[in-house]
């Protein structure tokens, strides 16, 4: 039985018998005397229990003028490890603000676990977070950004468009925030455009929440507008593709979600072939180049010809010394 198992059966003890024995307790926690001392100093100490001995009536008892209850939610040691390693991840994916107002429950949870084990600290020395790609500045206007979402508010945005670097103006409807590829992403009804959209949080300069209550998307049509295809560049599905990796690739690849609706098969070569829908090969393009000759794009030829482009465009820095290296010589 571990500790906060053992620190509810004491307060039903003492609730249901009002008076409880020191042999009692010993008997029905089945721990030793010095167990069960530290139990009662961690009942007094951590959760200020009013628990005192009744030398006249020869047990412990709550002082019947002092009103107290323990805590409603109850999770073992072990889930409140997990719990805190969840936070860990929570933490790394949302700095700044989010991250100010996460730590006290943090430092809650922490206090609650046995002092034998490991707590708050030992698991940020034991669990590491590596982000990649993640850009600076979503802090910013992050509180800002959830609390429309969840107050159900419209958002005056001053939003950069980095595809063609212009500052515009928004009025959106927030439906849901993504995090995704360690960026956190706002998909919102914008009233300009009259369509939905996805906004880059670290991309908004300004952001204020209105007292107009924002108009609510149905959960169908977000999902298929946004889910339906590949990555973060989502949108009505323009076509399929179908990727084959190399034998060694093929390993990892097997094991890989790339979206969820992919489906694919080894061939007689044991290469993996993946198949997924895409509405923008933005996103897509830039994956396969990651994967240099270990994946070859089969269908359809409109990716196929996309993603050569791109890799003659590179070779092109490399036909040559770089001019800083030519102008040494």
């Amino acid at each position: 039985m571990e500790r906060l198992e053992r620190l509810y059966k004491i307060d039903q003890l003492l609730r249901a018998r009002r008076v409880v024995s020191r042999q009692q307790f010993l008997a029905e926690l089945e721990v030793s005397p010095a167990t069960f001392k530290r139990d009662l100093e961690y009942l007094r100490d951590r959760f200020g229990a009013p628990l005192i001995w009744d030398r006249e009536l020869g047990g412990y008892r709550y002082e019947a003028d002092v009103s107290f209850a323990l805590p409603g939610f109850w999770l073992s040691s072990a889930e409140i490890h997990a719990l805190l390693a969840a936070y860990e991840l929570i933490s790394g994916a949302a700095k700044g603000p989010l991250e100010t107002r996460l730590r006290p429950i943090r430092e809650r949870i922490a206090s609650v676990l046995d002092d034998s084990d490991p707590g708050a600290g030992e698991i940020q020395r034991r669990i590491r977070i590596c982000p990649m790609y993640t850009r600076g500045g979503a802090d910013q206007h992050f509180v800002a950004v959830a609390e429309a979402v969840l107050s159900r508010r419209k958002l005056d945005l001053s939003y950069r468009v980095r595809s063609r670097n212009a500052a515009t103006q928004r009025r959106v409807s927030p439906q849901r925030l993504v995090h995704y590829r360690d960026n956190w992403y706002l998909d919102a009804w914008c009233e300009e455009r009259q369509a939905l959209r996805s906004f880059s949080v670290d991309a908004i300069s300004a952001a204020q929440v209105l007292d107009a209550a924002a108009k609510d998307v149905d959960e169908a049509e977000l999902d298929q507008f946004f889910g339906a295809s590949y990555g973060i560049f989502s949108g009505a599905v323009i076509g399929h593709a179908v990727i084959r990796f190399s034998p060694e690739r093929s390993r990892y690849a097997c094991h890989e979600a790339w979206h969820p609706q992919q489906v694919g098969h080894f061939d007689e070569a044991d290469r993996w072939v993946l198949r997924l829908p895409y509405a923008n090969d933005t996103e897509l393009v830039m994956d396969l180049l990651r994967q240099g000759e270990a994946a070859e794009v089969l269908e359809p030829e409109s990716l196929r010809r996309a993603v050569r482009e791109q890799l003659v465009a590179a070779l092109a820095h490399y036909a040559s010394a770089p001019a800083a290296a030519r102008s040494k010589h």
